[in-house]
């Protein structure tokens, strides 16, 4: 599997509470604070509540470009 580069872009002020607790979840604690998260369906359940919060980029798993 891959990896997903997560950047937390929008402030969770006036969002519900689950929304903002599925950011710090996502390992993010302040504005523009980029992590770098396995690609699996947990994370990226997590990632579809926030969507409008954070952006998320797909890194290529490195094992596949070496072949």
């Amino acid at each position: 599997m891959g990896q997903l580069r997560i950047t937390w872009t929008r402030s969770g002020i006036g969002y519900p509470r689950d929304q903002r607790a599925a950011v710090r979840s996502l390992g993010l604690r302040r504005l523009q604070q980029t992590v770098q998260l396995p690609d699996n369906p947990v994370v990226r359940g997590t990632v579809v509540k926030v969507r409008h919060l954070v952006r998320v980029e797909e890194l290529a798993d490195s094992s596949t470009e070496l072949a």
